[in-house]
């Protein structure tokens, strides 16, 4: 019985991943999402974390070294993951899709979509902005952009459904277990200084 659920929600996931890698395939999205999906290197991430160390005063800091723990951790996890289910990208498993970026190593889960929703989670829950008069935080545009990183894993053929889903839960849940100790972290850095 396991079995057959497994090998069903393995046919939904092959299923979803043709729907976005082929039928939704169109001129636009092929320009757009190669360079969407860049920006979620886990190396991106931590470089916009320097800049905000280097320049966003004190309160900059403090989210910058946050982020960057949470960040490394989720480095770290999602590499391990990779290494114990050793998940074939489908550009391997599958015939005739469309790849449109490099990639080598394990499809799941998504390194890029994890990097995405630890940033966006930790820098957006930190500040917020001024939009037709009202204060927004900047976690709902950054969340929308992480969901954007991880569906452009999708259509450029480097990683299935579920990877990007996964990556998503992860990136969430490194987040917020480096968010519980937050205040830890920032006292260390203060110890150092």
């Amino acid at each position: 019985m396991l079995d057959g659920l497994i090998a069903s929600l393995n046919q939904i996931d092959i299923l979803i991943f043709y729907i976005i890698n082929i039928n939704m395939q169109n001129q636009v999205f092929d320009v757009i999402m190669p360079l969407i999906s860049s920006v979620g290197y886990f190396s991106i991430w931590i470089g916009l974390c320097v800049l905000l160390y280097v320049f966003g005063g004190r309160k900059g800091r403090n989210v910058a070294l946050v982020c960057i723990v949470a960040l490394v951790f989720g480095y770290f996890l999602t590499e391990i993951l990779k290494y114990i289910v050793a998940r074939p990208r489908p550009y391997v498993a599958l015939n005739g899709i469309r790849v449109l970026t490099d990639m080598s190593g394990s499809s799941w889960p998504s390194g890029h979509t994890v990097a995405s929703f630890i940033g966006a989670i930790i820098i957006g829950r930190s500040y917020s902005f001024k939009f037709k008069g009202k204060r927004c935080r900047l976690i709902y545009p950054l969340l929308v952009f992480a969901f954007l990183v991880g569906f452009s894993r999708i259509y450029n053929g480097v990683h299935y459904p579920f990877d990007v889903i996964s990556g998503a839960l992860i990136g969430i849940f490194c987040a917020l277990l480096i968010l519980m100790i937050e205040k830890d972290i920032i006292k260390f850095n203060e110890m150092l200084l």
